[in-house]
Protein backbone atom coordinates (compact mmCIF):
# COMPACT_ATOMS: atom_id res chain seq x y z
CA UNK A 1 0.00 0.00 0.00
CA UNK A 2 1.26 3.24 -0.92
CA UNK A 3 1.86 6.11 1.82
CA UNK A 4 -0.92 7.92 -0.59
CA UNK A 5 -3.50 5.52 -0.36
CA UNK A 6 -2.91 4.99 3.74
CA UNK A 7 -3.05 8.59 4.30
CA UNK A 8 -6.63 9.13 2.07
CA UNK A 9 -7.94 5.28 3.72
CA UNK A 10 -6.88 6.95 7.10
CA UNK A 11 -8.90 9.67 6.11
CA UNK A 12 -11.97 8.57 5.28
CA UNK A 13 -12.12 6.14 8.03
CA UNK A 14 -11.33 9.25 10.55
CA UNK A 15 -14.17 11.16 8.43
CA UNK A 16 -16.48 8.22 8.05
CA UNK A 17 -16.19 7.65 12.16
CA UNK A 18 -16.93 11.56 12.67
CA UNK A 19 -19.96 11.68 10.79
CA UNK A 20 -21.59 8.47 12.52
CA UNK A 21 -20.78 9.56 15.78
CA UNK A 22 -21.36 12.92 15.18
CA UNK A 23 -25.06 13.04 13.71
CA UNK A 24 -25.26 9.88 16.10
CA UNK A 25 -25.16 12.21 18.98
CA UNK A 26 -27.06 15.73 17.37
CA UNK A 27 -29.99 12.95 16.42
CA UNK A 28 -30.08 11.15 19.99
CA UNK A 29 -29.76 14.97 21.78
CA UNK A 30 -32.65 16.75 19.45
CA UNK A 31 -35.01 13.09 20.47
CA UNK A 32 -34.44 13.36 24.16
CA UNK A 33 -34.86 17.59 24.03
CA UNK A 34 -38.36 18.53 25.66
CA UNK A 35 -41.19 20.26 23.45
CA UNK A 36 -43.00 21.11 26.09
CA UNK A 37 -45.72 23.09 23.72
CA UNK A 38 -48.12 22.86 21.31
CA UNK A 39 -46.56 24.69 18.94
CA UNK A 40 -47.43 22.75 15.51
CA UNK A 41 -47.08 26.19 12.37
CA UNK A 42 -50.85 26.39 11.05
CA UNK A 43 -52.54 25.44 9.45
CA UNK A 44 -51.41 22.17 10.33
CA UNK A 45 -52.46 18.57 9.92
CA UNK A 46 -54.78 17.62 13.09
CA UNK A 47 -54.27 13.77 12.33
CA UNK A 48 -51.38 11.44 12.70
CA UNK A 49 -51.05 10.94 9.27
CA UNK A 50 -51.68 14.60 8.41
CA UNK A 51 -48.61 15.10 9.78
CA UNK A 52 -46.64 12.16 7.72
CA UNK A 53 -48.44 13.97 4.86
CA UNK A 54 -46.81 17.37 5.77
CA UNK A 55 -43.51 16.02 6.66
CA UNK A 56 -43.61 14.47 2.90
CA UNK A 57 -44.16 17.55 1.36
CA UNK A 58 -42.01 19.24 3.35
CA UNK A 59 -38.93 16.79 2.80
CA UNK A 60 -39.73 16.40 -0.99
CA UNK A 61 -41.07 20.22 -2.11
CA UNK A 62 -39.82 22.67 0.68
CA UNK A 63 -43.26 23.61 1.18
CA UNK A 64 -42.32 26.31 3.84
CA UNK A 65 -39.82 27.75 2.18
CA UNK A 66 -41.80 27.86 -0.95
CA UNK A 67 -44.32 29.93 0.97
CA UNK A 68 -41.56 32.24 2.41
CA UNK A 69 -39.44 33.27 -0.44
CA UNK A 70 -39.86 31.66 -4.27
CA UNK A 71 -36.01 32.76 -5.33
CA UNK A 72 -34.63 30.62 -2.23
CA UNK A 73 -37.01 27.70 -3.18
CA UNK A 74 -35.97 27.40 -6.94
CA UNK A 75 -32.08 27.78 -6.02
CA UNK A 76 -32.68 25.31 -3.02
CA UNK A 77 -34.33 22.77 -4.58
CA UNK A 78 -32.37 22.65 -7.87
CA UNK A 79 -29.35 21.84 -5.20
CA UNK A 80 -31.02 19.45 -2.93
CA UNK A 81 -32.11 17.49 -6.26
CA UNK A 82 -29.03 17.91 -7.82
CA UNK A 83 -27.27 16.61 -4.81
CA UNK A 84 -30.00 13.83 -4.85
CA UNK A 85 -29.14 12.59 -8.03
CA UNK A 86 -25.31 12.93 -7.83
CA UNK A 87 -25.74 10.51 -4.22
CA UNK A 88 -27.55 7.93 -6.78
CA UNK A 89 -25.02 8.15 -9.08
CA UNK A 90 -22.31 7.78 -6.61
CA UNK A 91 -23.45 4.39 -5.15
CA UNK A 92 -21.34 2.60 -7.93
CA UNK A 93 -18.44 3.20 -5.98
CA UNK A 94 -19.73 1.67 -3.20
CA UNK A 95 -21.02 -2.06 -4.25
CA UNK A 96 -20.49 -4.47 -6.94
CA UNK A 97 -22.31 -5.60 -8.79
CA UNK A 98 -24.02 -1.98 -9.29
CA UNK A 99 -27.95 -2.32 -8.69
CA UNK A 100 -29.99 -1.50 -12.24
CA UNK A 101 -32.03 1.52 -10.69
CA UNK A 102 -28.57 2.71 -9.86
CA UNK A 103 -27.44 1.89 -13.23
CA UNK A 104 -30.03 3.55 -14.89
CA UNK A 105 -29.82 7.06 -13.07
CA UNK A 106 -26.31 7.24 -14.12
CA UNK A 107 -26.94 9.53 -16.85
CA UNK A 108 -29.32 12.05 -14.85
CA UNK A 109 -26.44 12.06 -12.42
CA UNK A 110 -24.64 14.01 -14.29
CA UNK A 111 -26.79 16.73 -14.87
CA UNK A 112 -27.79 16.04 -11.74
CA UNK A 113 -24.08 17.44 -10.57
CA UNK A 114 -24.79 21.00 -13.21
CA UNK A 115 -27.77 21.44 -10.88
CA UNK A 116 -26.24 21.25 -7.97
CA UNK A 117 -23.42 23.57 -8.75
CA UNK A 118 -26.48 26.19 -10.16
CA UNK A 119 -28.10 25.83 -7.24
CA UNK A 120 -25.32 26.68 -4.85
CA UNK A 121 -24.35 29.58 -6.88
CA UNK A 122 -27.78 30.99 -6.28
CA UNK A 123 -27.97 30.25 -2.58
CA UNK A 124 -24.58 32.24 -2.46
CA UNK A 125 -25.36 35.19 -4.53
CA UNK A 126 -28.01 35.52 -2.30
CA UNK A 127 -26.05 36.28 0.19
CA UNK A 128 -24.18 38.94 -1.42
CA UNK A 129 -26.71 40.94 -3.19
CA UNK A 130 -29.72 40.32 -0.85
CA UNK A 131 -29.21 43.11 1.94
CA UNK A 132 -30.85 41.31 5.08
CA UNK A 133 -29.20 37.82 4.15
CA UNK A 134 -25.84 39.48 3.93
CA UNK A 135 -26.40 41.12 6.93
CA UNK A 136 -26.98 37.93 9.08
CA UNK A 137 -24.34 36.01 6.95
CA UNK A 138 -21.62 34.79 8.80
CA UNK A 139 -17.97 33.25 7.41
CA UNK A 140 -18.92 29.84 7.84
CA UNK A 141 -21.63 30.28 5.79
CA UNK A 142 -19.73 31.13 3.36
CA UNK A 143 -17.17 28.80 3.94
CA UNK A 144 -19.45 25.95 3.74
CA UNK A 145 -21.29 27.12 0.09
CA UNK A 146 -17.38 27.08 -1.33
CA UNK A 147 -16.90 23.93 -0.26
CA UNK A 148 -19.88 22.54 -1.51
CA UNK A 149 -19.30 24.43 -5.02
CA UNK A 150 -15.92 23.62 -4.97
CA UNK A 151 -16.97 19.69 -4.59
CA UNK A 152 -18.91 19.84 -7.13
CA UNK A 153 -17.12 22.04 -9.72
CA UNK A 154 -14.31 19.33 -9.03
CA UNK A 155 -16.32 16.43 -9.85
CA UNK A 156 -17.63 17.99 -13.05
CA UNK A 157 -13.88 19.12 -14.11
CA UNK A 158 -13.28 15.21 -13.31
CA UNK A 159 -15.76 14.47 -15.62
CA UNK A 160 -15.67 16.58 -18.55
CA UNK A 161 -12.24 17.47 -18.56
CA UNK A 162 -9.51 16.10 -16.98
CA UNK A 163 -10.41 12.32 -16.64
CA UNK A 164 -9.51 9.66 -13.94
CA UNK A 165 -9.46 5.78 -13.20
CA UNK A 166 -13.00 5.28 -11.65
CA UNK A 167 -12.19 2.02 -11.18
CA UNK A 168 -9.60 2.05 -9.26
CA UNK A 169 -11.29 4.63 -7.50
CA UNK A 170 -14.32 2.05 -6.96
CA UNK A 171 -11.47 -0.43 -6.11
CA UNK A 172 -9.93 1.75 -3.75
CA UNK A 173 -13.84 2.61 -1.81
CA UNK A 174 -14.70 -1.36 -1.58
CA UNK A 175 -11.19 -1.67 -0.39
CA UNK A 176 -12.37 0.25 2.45
CA UNK A 177 -15.32 -1.93 3.81
CA UNK A 178 -12.86 -5.04 4.29
CA UNK A 179 -10.06 -2.96 5.15
CA UNK A 180 -7.83 -4.22 2.06
CA UNK A 181 -7.86 -0.89 0.39
CA UNK A 182 -6.63 -0.98 -3.27
CA UNK A 183 -3.80 1.95 -4.46
CA UNK A 184 -5.87 5.03 -5.34
CA UNK A 185 -4.96 7.14 -8.46
CA UNK A 186 -2.75 10.24 -7.40
CA UNK A 187 -4.33 12.96 -9.89
CA UNK A 188 -4.55 16.42 -8.01
CA UNK A 189 -8.02 17.03 -9.01
CA UNK A 190 -9.35 13.48 -7.60
CA UNK A 191 -7.15 14.07 -4.47
CA UNK A 192 -8.71 17.45 -3.49
CA UNK A 193 -11.98 16.47 -4.81
CA UNK A 194 -11.99 13.30 -2.21
CA UNK A 195 -9.58 15.66 0.21
CA UNK A 196 -13.05 18.29 0.19
CA UNK A 197 -15.40 15.56 0.43
CA UNK A 198 -13.78 13.77 3.45
CA UNK A 199 -13.82 17.77 5.13
CA UNK A 200 -17.58 17.94 4.29
CA UNK A 201 -18.06 14.56 6.18
CA UNK A 202 -16.59 16.22 9.32
CA UNK A 203 -17.63 19.19 9.47
CA UNK A 204 -21.15 17.90 9.15
CA UNK A 205 -22.83 17.28 12.39
CA UNK A 206 -21.57 20.55 13.63
CA UNK A 207 -22.70 22.80 11.09
CA UNK A 208 -25.75 24.25 10.12
CA UNK A 209 -26.20 21.38 6.99
CA UNK A 210 -27.33 19.60 10.22
CA UNK A 211 -31.22 20.44 9.56
CA UNK A 212 -31.53 17.28 7.27
CA UNK A 213 -32.20 15.31 10.61
CA UNK A 214 -32.96 18.23 12.49
CA UNK A 215 -36.17 18.41 10.62
CA UNK A 216 -37.99 15.50 11.71
CA UNK A 217 -37.69 16.70 15.33
CA UNK A 218 -39.05 20.16 14.33
CA UNK A 219 -41.72 20.65 16.77
CA UNK A 220 -43.42 23.18 14.53
CA UNK A 221 -43.10 20.45 11.95
CA UNK A 222 -43.99 17.39 13.51
CA UNK A 223 -47.09 17.90 16.17
CA UNK A 224 -50.52 17.33 15.24
CA UNK A 225 -52.68 20.41 15.90
CA UNK A 226 -54.98 19.21 19.08
CA UNK A 227 -54.51 21.22 21.84
CA UNK A 228 -58.52 20.82 22.91
CA UNK A 229 -58.78 17.38 22.33
CA UNK A 230 -55.61 15.81 24.17
CA UNK A 231 -53.41 17.84 26.62
CA UNK A 232 -50.27 17.99 25.45
CA UNK A 233 -47.52 17.88 28.55
CA UNK A 234 -44.00 16.47 28.74
CA UNK A 235 -43.28 13.57 31.01
CA UNK A 236 -40.85 15.74 32.88
CA UNK A 237 -43.93 18.70 34.08
CA UNK A 238 -45.91 15.27 34.48
CA UNK A 239 -44.01 14.15 37.12
CA UNK A 240 -43.93 17.49 38.63
CA UNK A 241 -48.28 17.57 38.43
CA UNK A 242 -47.59 13.98 40.35
CA UNK A 243 -45.46 15.03 43.23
Amino acid sequence: MSFLTMVYAYLFYFAALVLLAGVTFKVVQYARTPAPLKIPTTPAPTTRSGVVFRMTREIVLFESLFRGNKWTWIFGWIFHFGLFLVTLRHLRYFMEPVWLPIELVQPFGIYGGIAMVVGLAGLWARRFFVDRVRYISSPSDHLILALLIAIGCTGLLMKFVFHTDVVAVKSFFIGLYSFDPQPLPGDPLLLLHLFLVAALMIIFPYSKLLHAPGLFFSPSRNQVDNPRERRHIVPWAKRLEQE
